[in-house]
């Protein structure tokens, strides 16, 4: 009887590769400046600004709630506010949608290019690299 083909088990990446983290780090950045208002470094440090007030409208003859602080939103605002933070994040994507999808298109078909043009200078400096055992690779 034939012996059965076994099947060809994948392996992962033994090496982190520093292009593609900045690519994703590219990615991030765009998605969060676009929703949030600032970079993924701010959301983490990003100060607790959120807040509502209610004051008496004699314009709108009734209690009027104000929303102050919402043009960057942070992780202690998301923390403190998630109510107001949700709300305004939602708002930011729709009018960022399409600047959003536009710059995304663009880095990624440009971090494509670049990576095919750069091909040999950095399988060379790639074999370098790796004698050192370190992990990483561009």
């Amino acid at each position: 009887m034939a012996r059965r083909k076994t099947k060809r088990r994948r392996s992962r990446k033994k090496y982190f590769s520093i292009y593609d983290g900045l690519v994703a780090y590219g990615n991030l950045s765009i998605l969060t400046e676009g929703s949030l208002g600032t970079s993924p470094i701010g959301w983490f440090t990003g100060a607790d600004n959120l807040g509502s007030t209610v004051k008496w409208s004699t314009e709108q003859g009734g209690l009027q709630t104000y929303v102050h602080g919402d043009s960057v939103i942070s992780m202690k605002d998301m923390l403190s506010e998630p109510g107001l933070a949700f709300d305004k994040i939602q708002s930011n994507v729709m009018d960022n949608w399409t600047g959003m999808l536009v710059n995304s298109i663009i880095f990624n078909v440009g971090a494509n290019v670049l990576k095919k043009t750069m091909r040999t200078p950095i399988r060379k400096s790639n074999t370098m690299i790796r004698k050192l055992g370190m992990g990483v690779q561009i």
